[in-house]
């Protein structure tokens, strides 16, 4: 009897790509949630979503992030966000593609947030992701680093750690390593 519905199923397949349409794809308990939660974003101010992909593969999709207060404001920040078929049940792995100066983000774009790691839960989504990285750049934790040159200066110097991310986010060197500029697309007015 199974093989009779793959057969089935087969064949339905065939005749749609002869018909010239794209044999329909089945979606994942993980892509629908994945497409409600999109659908229902509340992005902070000067946050915006992009589907490099197209909107159809809704697996992957890259978040901006423009802080308009803290040691970051004014900086443009890139996340790469990739869902695997098991969202919710595991968190999308999440990068940063902007090089930043920053104690929880490394310099390969690693993200030191907990809700990433062990504190995901299914009832979690893309929206409490965005905010917790939003909230990275108004409060960095030096607590809890994966730039630990970065936590101990922000820890024992916070007027240098200032200087040092306005450098880096303007496009400069920072400790021996070059940053490039980083500023906001998004003017004050908007």
């Amino acid at each position: 009897m199974i093989k009779l519905f793959k057969v089935k199923e087969k064949q339905k397949e065939l005749a749609e790509t002869a018909a010239g349409e794209p044999p329909v794809k089945k979606q994942t308990a993980g892509h629908l949630r994945l497409i409600r939660d999109i659908s229902e974003l509340n992005l902070p101010k000067r946050c915006t979503i992009k589907f490099p992909n197209g909107q159809d593969d809704v697996m992957h999709f890259e978040v901006t992030i423009c802080p308009d207060e803290g040691y970051y404001e004014h900086g443009a920040f890139v996340f790469s966000f990739q869902a695997s078929p098991l969202y919710p049940h595991e968190p999308p792995k999440v990068k940063c593609k902007t090089k930043v100066y920053h104690p929880n983000i490394d310099l390969e774009g690693n993200v030191c947030l907990n809700i990433l790691r062990e504190d995901w839960k299914p009832v979690l989504n893309v929206n409490t992701i965005i905010y917790g990285l939003y909230h990275l750049f108004t409060e960095p934790n030096h607590e809890d680093p994966l730039n630990y040159e970065a936590a101990a200066v922000l820890r024992e110097n916070p007027k240098l750690f200032e200087s040092n991310v306005r450098r880096a986010v303007s496009g400069d060197l920072v400790d021996g390593t070059w940053y490039p500029s980083a500023y906001c697309p998004y003017t004050d007015e908007e």
